[in-house]
Protein backbone atom coordinates (compact mmCIF):
# COMPACT_ATOMS: atom_id res chain seq x y z
CA UNK A 1 0.00 0.00 0.00
CA UNK A 2 1.17 3.53 -0.76
CA UNK A 3 0.37 6.48 1.50
CA UNK A 4 0.40 9.98 -0.01
CA UNK A 5 1.10 13.30 1.69
CA UNK A 6 1.04 16.65 -0.13
CA UNK A 7 2.80 19.89 0.83
CA UNK A 8 3.73 23.31 -0.54
CA UNK A 9 7.19 24.88 -0.24
CA UNK A 10 7.19 27.88 2.10
CA UNK A 11 9.60 30.82 2.02
CA UNK A 12 11.31 30.07 5.32
CA UNK A 13 12.24 26.58 4.06
CA UNK A 14 14.61 27.98 1.43
CA UNK A 15 18.36 28.24 1.78
CA UNK A 16 20.60 31.02 0.48
CA UNK A 17 20.55 29.44 -3.01
CA UNK A 18 16.76 29.85 -3.29
CA UNK A 19 15.82 26.19 -3.12
CA UNK A 20 14.52 23.98 -0.31
CA UNK A 21 17.20 23.38 2.28
CA UNK A 22 18.26 19.73 2.47
CA UNK A 23 17.21 19.39 6.12
CA UNK A 24 13.65 20.52 5.33
CA UNK A 25 13.00 17.31 3.40
CA UNK A 26 13.35 15.46 6.70
CA UNK A 27 10.58 17.67 8.11
CA UNK A 28 8.33 16.92 5.14
CA UNK A 29 8.92 13.19 5.58
CA UNK A 30 8.41 13.43 9.34
CA UNK A 31 4.99 14.97 8.79
CA UNK A 32 4.16 12.30 6.21
CA UNK A 33 4.98 9.65 8.84
CA UNK A 34 2.83 11.43 11.45
CA UNK A 35 -0.08 11.35 9.01
CA UNK A 36 0.42 7.60 8.57
CA UNK A 37 0.60 7.14 12.36
CA UNK A 38 -2.68 9.02 12.70
CA UNK A 39 -4.35 7.19 9.83
CA UNK A 40 -3.45 3.77 11.25
CA UNK A 41 -4.67 4.68 14.73
CA UNK A 42 -1.20 4.43 16.22
CA UNK A 43 -1.31 7.89 17.78
CA UNK A 44 -4.14 6.83 20.10
CA UNK A 45 -2.27 3.62 20.88
CA UNK A 46 0.84 5.64 21.77
CA UNK A 47 -1.14 7.94 24.05
CA UNK A 48 -2.67 4.98 25.91
CA UNK A 49 0.48 2.86 26.21
CA UNK A 50 3.17 5.53 26.50
CA UNK A 51 5.08 3.84 23.69
CA UNK A 52 6.23 5.50 20.50
CA UNK A 53 8.17 5.13 17.28
CA UNK A 54 11.82 6.20 17.12
CA UNK A 55 13.94 6.90 14.04
CA UNK A 56 17.20 4.98 14.16
CA UNK A 57 18.58 5.41 10.64
CA UNK A 58 18.11 7.76 7.68
CA UNK A 59 19.40 7.36 4.13
CA UNK A 60 18.41 10.20 1.80
CA UNK A 61 19.27 10.90 -1.84
CA UNK A 62 18.63 14.30 -3.42
CA UNK A 63 17.69 14.20 -7.09
CA UNK A 64 16.50 17.70 -8.03
CA UNK A 65 15.67 20.96 -6.29
CA UNK A 66 12.33 22.42 -5.30
CA UNK A 67 11.59 26.14 -5.16
CA UNK A 68 9.20 28.54 -3.50
CA UNK A 69 5.46 27.72 -3.75
CA UNK A 70 6.04 24.44 -5.57
CA UNK A 71 3.70 21.67 -4.55
CA UNK A 72 5.03 18.25 -3.74
CA UNK A 73 3.82 14.79 -2.87
CA UNK A 74 5.47 12.17 -0.72
CA UNK A 75 4.62 8.58 -1.62
CA UNK A 76 5.42 6.25 1.27
CA UNK A 77 5.50 2.49 1.52
CA UNK A 78 6.08 0.51 4.71
CA UNK A 79 8.40 -2.48 4.97
CA UNK A 80 9.37 -4.85 7.76
CA UNK A 81 13.01 -5.61 8.47
CA UNK A 82 12.98 -7.87 11.51
CA UNK A 83 11.66 -5.73 14.38
CA UNK A 84 12.21 -2.55 12.37
CA UNK A 85 9.57 -0.64 10.44
CA UNK A 86 11.10 0.98 7.36
CA UNK A 87 9.46 3.90 5.61
CA UNK A 88 10.45 4.28 1.98
CA UNK A 89 9.64 7.83 0.92
CA UNK A 90 9.61 9.15 -2.64
CA UNK A 91 9.23 12.92 -2.94
CA UNK A 92 7.87 14.21 -6.25
CA UNK A 93 7.24 17.74 -7.47
CA UNK A 94 4.06 18.98 -9.15
CA UNK A 95 5.42 17.82 -12.53
CA UNK A 96 5.62 14.29 -11.05
CA UNK A 97 9.43 14.40 -11.24
CA UNK A 98 11.46 12.64 -8.54
CA UNK A 99 12.98 15.12 -6.12
CA UNK A 100 14.24 12.98 -3.23
CA UNK A 101 14.09 9.42 -2.09
CA UNK A 102 14.76 8.29 1.43
CA UNK A 103 14.68 5.18 3.55
CA UNK A 104 13.96 5.80 7.22
CA UNK A 105 14.27 2.89 9.64
CA UNK A 106 12.23 3.07 12.85
CA UNK A 107 11.66 1.00 15.94
CA UNK A 108 8.62 0.74 18.18
CA UNK A 109 9.46 1.09 21.88
CA UNK A 110 7.41 0.96 25.06
CA UNK A 111 7.31 3.72 27.68
CA UNK A 112 10.51 2.32 29.26
CA UNK A 113 12.28 2.46 25.86
CA UNK A 114 12.28 -1.32 25.43
CA UNK A 115 12.03 -2.47 21.79
CA UNK A 116 8.71 -3.90 20.63
CA UNK A 117 7.64 -5.91 17.63
CA UNK A 118 5.70 -4.15 14.89
CA UNK A 119 2.07 -3.88 16.06
CA UNK A 120 -0.47 -6.15 14.40
CA UNK A 121 -2.44 -3.15 13.10
CA UNK A 122 0.55 -2.11 10.96
CA UNK A 123 1.31 -5.53 9.48
CA UNK A 124 -1.60 -5.41 7.03
CA UNK A 125 -0.11 -2.27 5.45
CA UNK A 126 3.38 -3.62 4.86
CA UNK A 127 4.60 -3.82 1.27
CA UNK A 128 6.36 -6.91 0.02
Amino acid sequence: MTFNYTFKVRGYELDSFGHVNHAVYLNYMEQARWEIVRELGLYEMFKESGGFLVVIEINSKFIREMKLFEKGTIETQLYREGFFLTFKHLVKNEKNEKVNKATIKCLFVDKLRNPLDIPEVVRGYLSE
